[in-house]
């Protein structure tokens, strides 16, 4: 299903995966944003090693677990197919124009999250929200493994694995970023979350409200690495 959402062709006939220049998310089993990224060097080759090669720090570090990866989005910048190089006169709007992309479809995926929070450890660099460009969705697991993966208690079992590694990752490194402490602690409350909607499930009780955790009063600003002017969040992008 990778393979076929990456030679997936918009009305014109590209691939959508094929375009040098791009951003894309990643969401989970239930629809929820958990990570967004950007690239210059092809979307079809980043998107594959983030989810098949574990050549990426995101997945290399535990930050991002690829079985949680359900759907994939993509945002190909077409016009900047020729710029190929730092020396390409273009190169810097190509470059400022990405990472406007990139922020936008960030807030978006914070907007949408329950949590309004994702699992990027670098937040993209804070631009003025634009209007994103079209984009192509695609599932990545069939419903015979959304069945056999998406029960909650190996979702539980698999998120606190995953928290146990991150875990281990910044034990191991001693020096860590402030952005994969921060991962961790939204990992932690994906989990909690999840867990709690299995208990409340098995007690025959309501769903638990998200907002009943405070993300950023335990994490503060997810706008920027430091604070950032509120305006820029609520724009719509």
């Amino acid at each position: 299903m990778l393979d076929a959402a990456l030679n997936s062709e918009d009305e014109r006939g590209r691939q959508w995966s094929d375009a040098r220049w791009g951003c894309y998310a990643f969401y989970d089993y239930d629809g929820e944003p958990i990570y967004v990224g950007q690239t210059n060097e092809q979307l079809r080759v980043r998107v594959r090693r983030h989810l098949t090669n574990q050549r990426t720090d995101a997945v290399a570090m535990r930050i991002l677990d690829v079985f949680e990866v359900a759907e994939v989005e993509l945002w190909p910048l077409w016009e900047f197919e020729d710029v190929s190089g730092k020396r390409h006169p273009d190169y810097t709007a190509a470059q400022q124009r990405l990472n406007a992309v990139e922020y936008t479809a960030y807030l978006k995926a914070i907007r949408e999250s329950r949590f309004k929070a994702i699992l990027n450890e670098k937040i993209p660099p804070v631009s003025l929200p634009v209007d994103l460009p079209p984009s192509g969705r695609f599932a990545l697991i069939n419903e015979t493994t959304r069945r056999e993966r998406g029960h909650p208690d190996i979702r539980i079992a698999r998120r606190a694995e995953t928290i146990a590694r991150l875990a281990a990752v910044a034990h191991e490194r001693g020096e860590v970023s402030d952005g994969l402490r921060r991962v961790l602690v939204i990992q932690g409350v994906r989990l909690a979350y999840i867990a709690a909607v299995r208990l409340a499930y098995a007690e025959g009780r309501p769903t638990p409200d998200p907002a009943a955790i405070d993300v950023a009063g335990l994490v503060g600003s997810l706008l920027s690495e430091h604070e950032a002017p509120a305006s820029l969040f609520d724009a719509e992008a």
